[in-house]
C-alpha cells in the first residue's frame, strides 16, 4: 500500500510502502483474475499464483463485461455458431477450447485463429489466449472455478480482495 501523511497546514510527506494484510481467509479452490487494462490472465489455485498469460479483450465498442463470475461449461472444439465453421476448423475464431462464463452464453475464454491479436484490445468481449495456452488451462480448471473480471490499475491482491477473496 502506498502511504502519505498531511498534516493541518497541508504539508505532505514522503510516500511510503507497506504490506497489508487481509482479513479475508485465502483461497482455498481456483480463481482466474482477468485484467482488461493489462490484458492479463491470473491463475491461482489454493491462494497462489500459478502462472500468468497475455490475453485478447473486448475492444472499445465491445469491452470484456467486469465482475465476478463462474466457469459454466468447458467445450473441446466448440463450433462458430454465426458463421457456421466448425469446431476444431483453422479458420475458428475460438479455437480447440472454450470456456464459457456466466455473464451470458456469448461471453467465455478462448483459443482464437489470430495469434497476433494476443495482448490487445481487439475481441468482442471475450478473453482470447494463445491456442497452446488455453489447451494448458482448460485441462486445469474445473467447471465452477471463480473468474473475476477487472479494468484496474490495482494489484491482483487488492482485486481479489475487493470481491471478499485473499491471494497470497
Amino acid at each position: 500500500m502506498k502511504v502519505q501523511s498531511i498534516d493541518a497546514a497541508g504539508n505532505q510527506s514522503k510516500f511510503s510502502y507497506t504490506e497489508a494484510k487481509s482479513s479475508y481467509p485465502l483461497s482455498n479452490g481456483q480463481l482466474i483474475i482477468i485484467n482488461t487494462n493489462t490484458n492479463k490472465l491470473s491463475y491461482y489455485n489454493k491462494g497462489k499464483l500459478v502462472k500468468t498469460f497475455r490475453v485478447a479483450t473486448g475492444k472499445a465498442s465491445s469491452p470484456t463485461p467486469t465482475g465476478k463470475f463462474k466457469v459454466v461449461n468447458k467445450i473441446k472444439n466448440r463450433p462458430w455458431y454465426k458463421e457456421n465453421i466448425p469446431g476444431g476448423a483453422p479458420n475458428n475464431p475460438l479455437g480447440k477450447r472454450w470456456m464459457g462464463l456466466s455473464v451470458g452464453s456469448a461471453y467465455g475464454i478462448h483459443g482464437n485463429a489470430n495469434e497476433s491479436s494476443i495482448g490487445k484490445s481487439v475481441s468482442h468481449g471475450c478473453i482470447r489466449m494463445h491456442n497452446s495456452e488455453i489447451e494448458w488451462l482448460f485441462d486445469q480448471i474445473n467447471v465452477g472455478t471463480t473468474v473475476i473480471i477487472a479494468k484496474s490499475s490495482s494489484t491482483n491482491g487488492q482485486i481479489a480482495h475487493s470481491y471478499g477473496i485473499a491471494i497470497a
